[in-house]
């Protein structure tokens, strides 16, 4: 993830010549490898996509999602063979509708894919840690030479077990 800031940051090291200007916007930065237009025929294709399956019923235009168009097809994907079935029962609806949109495609191309997993966001409990890497955790803190690494590693070993002591 990047993170583009408004403002360059005020810290100054003495000596050191003045800061960097900052990183330019994503597409800026691909304008000049080549990478822009696949970038554009990306968002090109995600606002086409509801365009599209506007045509279809609710249920099916839930479970399908465009996945490219050329000049003969039009290319979805599916999350599984049921769906392929009925999408291709709505083919002609699909390609009128990328007709009244401008597009020149003349046939349907469905494909079954695996749907994509949400990420987790982490709003799980987490797991209470072992003795034994706890244990782990103060044995590598007495071997490194670092204080400030040295305190971290032993604060991690002991609030994991006041984790555990309400389980």
């Amino acid at each position: 993830m990047t993170f583009i800031m408004s403002e360059p940051p005020k810290t100054r090291v003495r000596g050191a010549a003045s800061l960097p200007a900052l990183p330019p916007l994503a597409l800026e930065a691909l304008a000049g490898s080549g990478l822009a237009n696949v970038v554009e025929r990306a968002k090109w294709l995600a606002a086409l996509d509801p365009l599209l399956r506007q045509s279809l019923p609710a249920t099916l235009a839930g479970q399908c999602k465009l996945a490219n168009v050329d000049d003969k097809h039009l290319v979805f994907l599916v999350s599984a063979p049921v769906w392929k079935a009925k999408l291709r029962l709505h083919a002609d609806a699909l390609l009128d509708a990328a007709a009244a949109a401008g597009l020149r495609g003349r046939s349907l191309v469905v494909k079954v894919s695996a749907p994509v997993l949400p990420v987790p966001t982490g709003t799980g409990t987490a797991r209470p840690l072992s003795e034994a890497v706890r244990d782990s955790l103060r044995a590598t803190a007495q071997s490194v030479s670092d204080p400030e690494l040295r305190a971290q590693l032993l604060r991690l070993a002991s609030s994991s077990r006041s984790g555990t002591d309400g389980a």
